[in-house]
């Protein structure tokens, strides 16, 4: 199911995939914006992707997990719809905060 899913998403840039927990997480310009689960895809919330999911459906990939966004494959062939959630969702996440090594550099603790 993620090859359908990539496929549908195509050349979207900025696009990769991880293996996590035994699943998938989406990421759009190293930003995590969704998460496949049993075939079922999980986007991060913000009010950017709940006004483009009317209504919005909720879910949790695992019982204590905080509810997500949830499309289901039935919709992953709205293609643009898909892509512009996606792209909506990472622009309403904050930026990724750079690794541990990265940043004590950038204090000038950790020096090469």
């Amino acid at each position: 199911m993620l090859q359908l899913l990539l496929d549908q998403l195509g050349e979207l840039p900025g696009l990769r995939t991880r293996r996590m927990f035994g699943e998938y997480c989406v990421y759009l310009d190293d930003k995590p914006v969704a998460f496949v689960c049993d075939d079922l895809l999980y986007v991060k919330p913000t009010p950017a992707g709940e006004a483009l999911m009317q209504p919005p459906v909720w879910g949790r990939f695992y019982d204590k997990a905080k509810p997500h966004l949830l499309v289901s494959p039935e919709r992953w062939d709205e293609r643009e719809w898909l892509r512009t959630l996606l792209q909506a969702t990472a622009a309403a996440l904050p930026a990724p905060r750079a690794p541990a090594t990265q940043r004590r550099r950038a204090r000038g603790r950790d020096q090469p």
